[in-house]
């Protein structure tokens, strides 16, 4: 089997190192080493090897910049599932977090995941679950607290009502039973 070579013209050690200097991230200089060794005259296996990757990565850059030049070794976006929240609807939700619940008409005095979504889904028309939501109110740097539930405490107010309606024993002024 004939080993793989850079065969674009416009691809040359100057114009990588060039690339390298310029470029700031580890995976793009990661590339850019290895095509440099390419050129050098080292076999696919050997790179791949030397960067501890696998070989099939090796090939597709050396395609990648026989087809595209020195710029088929620049990061790409990913494909992916696009977020719900639109940046519009993310900064809205980051705003509305920072306030109280209660000022958009939610019956709760504290945000957590089940707030969140049906603030999502009253002011933007947008459903997440619950957990999706939780991970929302992470990612744009609030804390997740559990609520506190308070009872309502008593007041001196009806005591005494209570302790007649309540009372099995009727109650012997200076004496207990």
């Amino acid at each position: 089997m004939r080993a793989l070579s850079v065969t674009n013209s416009a691809v040359s050690r100057e114009k990588l190192l060039q690339m390298a200097e310029a470029t700031p991230g580890a995976w793009t200089g990661i590339r850019i080493a290895a095509m440099l060794l390419v050129l050098k005259g080292w076999k696919s296996n050997e790179v791949a090897e030397l960067f501890d990757l696998s070989r099939w990565s090796v090939v597709k850059w050396i395609q990648r910049v026989n087809k595209e030049g020195a710029l088929g070794l620049e990061e790409r976006s990913r494909p992916g599932r696009p977020r719900r929240l639109d940046p519009g609807i993310q900064k809205d939700l980051e705003n509305a977090l920072s306030k109280d619940p209660r000022d958009y008409g939610l019956k709760r005095n504290r945000w957590d995941g089940v707030v969140v979504v049906e603030y999502l889904e009253k002011a933007h028309g947008v459903h997440l679950k619950v957990r999706q939501a939780q991970r929302w109110i992470r990612r744009l740097g609030f804390s997740l607290r559990q609520p506190i539930y308070r009872y309502v405490q008593s007041t001196s107010e009806g005591v005494e009502e209570f302790r007649r309606t309540v009372k099995k024993t009727p109650r012997i002024q200076g004496k207990r039973r």
